[in-house]
């Protein structure tokens, strides 16, 4: 009796395990959510075919970042959200209302950054720059984020290029940068460009200003917009910047800030006019032009393209900001810089059909034909990417007739076919995609032979025109 009493129980155990896997197979499979196959709201890929404007823009601005004696330097995409607080302005509308902030696993605080400038600043507290020579010459590319509403030409994820200058406060740096920023455009084949200046004082002419346009703008209230009615209460220059028809008509008529100089900003901005007026730039003077950030004093500018009757667009700005640096934790130090909308410029250089960066042309084309061929391809390629030969090619399609239509649609001077016999031989056949003409030629005389019928050492590269 035992013995049996112990299978039965066993047999009860097993059943009751049967029992728990059809319980499991019986649960519906977790679902799986789909991919959404397109970017987030604000966000855009750059197709290749969009890559000629983004690399013209890219050279341009390297070159003549170099050619001012810019260095470059590379700040990270996130920083801790307090930088911007305390840099941008607690009340402006970056940080009220467009900054991406989140809190890391490690309890960080941190923000994508909404703008260049106060990364550029920190690294230079950070890293003892003070101690460079004057002044200290910055140039940075990159994305940058801002939670607002998507426009043309301008993204929530959005690039910008980036000059900044520490060290030095004589209006000629401020002349110099509106230079560059005009130089840039320039070269990007944006002939109608405007340059918009102004002066928003020094924190000590500056208050006085402020109440004066506080006094200006209540008296107008009912006139402005539900925002600019806001911005009256914490940051009233921001009024003057306004977009809406009925604010502008009122900032139009506002006290203007350069009326309002102490001593020292007004010869700073006299002095600034003159630099321009030296360099034969195309500038008016604008008292609307404000900024957005907190931390811009005395020299404040924008830069306009657009026809002189028609509708004007905005590629960027600047200024100088000579208390930024203390705000942040460093010693008092001058500095001036700007930034210029990378989207907005490829718009406009759509718009006036600007040319884009033309990539350099290959002369030459590889075609191969059979699986020795193929393999012995590869290093003949090498060895004309080596030799400084731009070379085409189209490994593992269609037999020799479509690759030769390839080669003929690029416009390449000559054809190497490699078949099997020439892989066998260590020869290459050369042919002259104009005349037709072949010829056989051994592979350790090929790239002299190349160089030779190109007329050239190396292929000659395209240069941009500036």
């Amino acid at each position: 009796m035992p013995k049996a009493k112990k299978i039965t129980k066993r047999k009860k155990i097993k059943s009751s395990g049967k029992n728990k896997k059809k319980q499991k197979s019986l649960k519906e499979p977790k679902k799986i959510e789909p991919v959404v196959l397109r970017p987030l709201r604000g966000m855009k890929d750059i197709l290749p075919l969009e890559q000629p404007y983004w690399e013209h823009v890219r050279r341009v601005t390297e070159r003549l970042a170099r050619d001012y004696g810019f260095s470059r330097i590379d700040v990270p995409v996130v920083e801790f959200s307090n930088l911007y607080v305390r840099s941008i302005g607690e009340e402006t509308d970056i940080v009220e209302k467009e900054m991406y902030t989140f809190t890391t696993r490690g309890g960080d605080k941190a923000a994508l950054r909404p703008e260049m400038t106060a990364g550029i600043a920190r690294a230079y507290v950070q890293y003892g720059m003070n101690v460079w020579p004057k002044p200290v010459k910055l140039f940075s590319t990159g994305t940058l984020y801002r939670y607002d509403r998507p426009q043309e030409g301008r993204y929530r994820e959005h690039h910008q290029v980036n000059f900044d200058a520490f060290g030095e406060q004589d209006p000629i740096l401020d002349a110099q940068m509106i230079h560059v920023a005009y130089r840039v455009v320039q070269n990007l084949g944006l002939k109608s460009v405007e340059i918009q200046v102004n002066s928003i004082g020094c924190p000590s002419c500056r208050k006085e200003y402020r109440d004066l346009l506080v006094s200006y703008l209540e008296s107008k209230n009912g006139k402005l917009c539900q925002d600019c009615r806001r911005r009256l209460e914490k940051n009233p220059l921001r009024v003057l910047d306004c977009k809406e028809d009925k604010c502008s008509q009122v900032a139009s008529a506002a006290p203007q800030s350069v009326d309002h100089l102490c001593d020292e900003c007004r010869i700073h901005f006299k002095s600034l006019l003159e630099y321009l007026d030296e360099l034969d730039l195309p500038y008016v003077i604008n008292p609307q032009v404000v900024r957005g950030l907190d931390y811009y004093t005395k020299t404040v500018f924008e830069v306009w393209s657009g026809e002189e009757e028609g509708k004007k667009f905005s590629l960027g700005g600047g200024g100088r900001y000579d208390g930024l640096i203390k705000i942040i934790g460093g010693e008092n130090t001058s500095a001036v810089g700007f930034g210029l909308g990378v989207e907005r410029i490829i718009l406009e250089m759509k718009r006036i059909q600007a040319k884009p960066y033309r990539a350099p042309r290959p002369k030459v084309f590889l075609a191969q034909l059979g699986e020795l061929a193929k393999k012995k391809s590869l290093k003949l390629f090498s060895e004309l990417e080596k030799n400084g030969i731009l070379a085409a090619e189209n490994f593992g399609r269609g037999g020799l007739r479509s690759q030769l239509r390839v080669a003929d649609k690029l416009g390449v001077e000559l054809a190497l076919i490699l078949g099997q016999k020439e892989a066998l031989d260590g020869t290459v056949m050369v042919k002259n995609m104009a005349t037709g003409v072949q010829e056989t030629v051994s592979l350790d005389k090929l790239v002299d032979l190349i160089k030779k019928k190109l007329k050239a050492d190396t292929v000659v590269v395209y240069k941009q025109k500036t």
